[in-house]
This record gives structure tokens, C-alpha cells and sequence, in this order.
């Protein structure tokens, strides 16, 4: 069922037609190296969005043209401008002390990348969220799937499209 679910996502992810001929950049790591690369930009994507408040810096991890869709939210994004304005305030409000603020942890053993010739990797996963409110306690809150396109341009990794579905609420 997962082969399936990723075949669909990997043909819905279609990339302009300029980026899906393979082109002269940089060499796309192979086997445990490219999961490795991607687990890597995961983790840095994950810390930053959730812990951290560097709206500059995310822009920098995003392609210009970068979408997301949500299971929950609906279409996130339909480019990274709108996206990053948005992190931006939601992260200054995170400052306030008794704001709630949210962590993402990668389900371990559950991560899969996957080449694109030309482009990048397909990245596959589950991940669970946990939430406190100010500096209380934290709780478990929720669990998910998810699919990402990341690209590699020549100055990294960019991040181009988020599919994030089958969430559920933990007890």
C-alpha cells in the first residue's frame, strides 16, 4: 500500500518541466549517503521550524516555488514567500511565556530516500509531535506520514514539496 501511496505522491509531485530533464549540478549522493544527506537536512529543517526563529534562514532551506499540503490544514503553501512571512510571526509569538510550542520527532528506522535523477530525493517517514504550553510539561500530541521532494542546488538542499497526511491524535 505504501508503494502505491508513494508512486501517486512521486507523480503529483511533478517538477517544472525545466527541472525534470536531468541537468549538470551537483552529483546526488547514493545509497546510505543519500539518506543520510536527507535525514541530515530533516533534522536541521525540523529543529529550525519548530524550535528555533530564523525566518532568513528557512528561506534559504525552501525552493521559491516550494508547496505543501496538509491531510488537516489543506494547501499550506504555494510558494515559500507566503510560507516564511507566516513562520515568521507564529515564531515571535512563540517568544510570549506562556505560548504553546510544539516539537517534531523523526519515527526512528522509518525514514526512506529516494534519488530523482536531475533533481533530488523523495523523502518518506512518520514523525509524532509534542506539544507544551509555556514551560510545562510536554505531551505527546499526534503522529503523522509524510512525503518531501527536496532539491539539490548547488548551494544544498532545498526543501520543494510537503505532502503531511494520516495525522492522528495520541491518548
Amino acid at each position: 500500500m505504501r508503494s502505491l501511496v508513494l508512486a501517486a505522491v512521486a507523480a503529483a509531485l511533478a517538477v517544472p518541466a525545466a527541472a525534470q530533464t536531468p541537468a549538470k549540478g551537483p552529483a546526488l549522493p547514493e545509497g546510505a549517503a543519500l539518506t543520510e544527506a536527507i535525514a541530515k537536512r530533516d533534522a536541521e529543517f525540523f529543529e529550525l521550524f519548530f524550535r528555533g526563529c530564523d525566518p532568513a534562514r528557512l528561506a534559504g532551506m525552501l525552493t521559491g516555488d516550494f508547496e505543501m499540503y496538509h491531510d488537516r490544514g489543506g494547501v499550506v503553501a504555494t510558494s515559500a514567500g507566503p510560507f516564511v512571512a507566516t513562520y515568521a510571526k507564529e515564531c515571535a509569538e512563540r517568544a510570549a511565556p506562556g505560548a504553546w510550542r510544539s516539537r517534531r520527532e523523526l519515527v526512528a528506522g522509518s525514514l526512506a530516500a529516494y534519488p530523482v535523477p536531475g533533481y533530488g530525493a523523495i523523502e518518506e517517514g512518520d514523525h509524532v509531535f509534542y506539544e507544551r504550553k509555556g514551560d510545562g510539561p510536554e505531551r505527546l500530541a499526534g503522529r503523522a506520514h509524510f512525503v518531501q521532494l527536496w532539491k539539490l542546488a548547488p548551494d544544498g538542499w532545498r526543501m520543494a514539496r510537503v505532502f503531511s497526511y494520516a495525522h492522528a491524535a495520541e491518548p
